[in-house]
């Protein structure tokens, strides 16, 4: 026999699975990934928002900035912006090529236009404003 739902159940299951699915999205957006060139320019060429967070582990204003930005990009309006973490203490060619002179170093892109740059911003309403320029 099949037991058929009725019209307030069928809704509450509805609502559950809505909610469910939204906590997922938001559970799954995706964290800052460690700076690579070749994928930089990837996200570059196709025209994304870029994010790139110069850090370093012994930095209070990086771990200020960390939960912030770890915030936005679950929220809608800025999980398809692409993240990217450099450690400033770690050797490479990111510094120099994003011309960076500082640890807590916020650099956003739409593609291969640099569209706003931040140093030492720990405030989550300069940080928001800064990402709209590019989402």
């Amino acid at each position: 026999m099949v037991r058929s739902l009725d019209p307030y159940r069928l809704f509450l299951h509805a609502c559950f699975a809505l909610l469910a699915a939204a906590f997922m999205h938001s559970a799954l957006a995706a964290p800052a990934q460690p700076y690579d060139e070749a994928a930089f320019r990837k996200a570059q060429q196709e025209g994304k928002a870029i994010l790139v967070e110069v850090h370093a582990d012994w930095c209070s204003a990086c771990a200020k900035q960390k939960p912030i930005l770890e915030s936005l990009g679950k929220e809608p309006a800025f999980d398809k912006v692409v993240r990217f973490k450099v450690d400033f203490d770690k050797p490479g060619t990111a510094l120099k090529t994003l011309r960076v002179t500082s640890q807590a170093t916020l650099v956003l892109f739409k593609g291969d236009k640099e569209v706003a740059r931040s140093t030492f911003d720990t405030r989550d309403e300069s940080i928001r404003a800064m990402l709209a320029k590019a989402a």
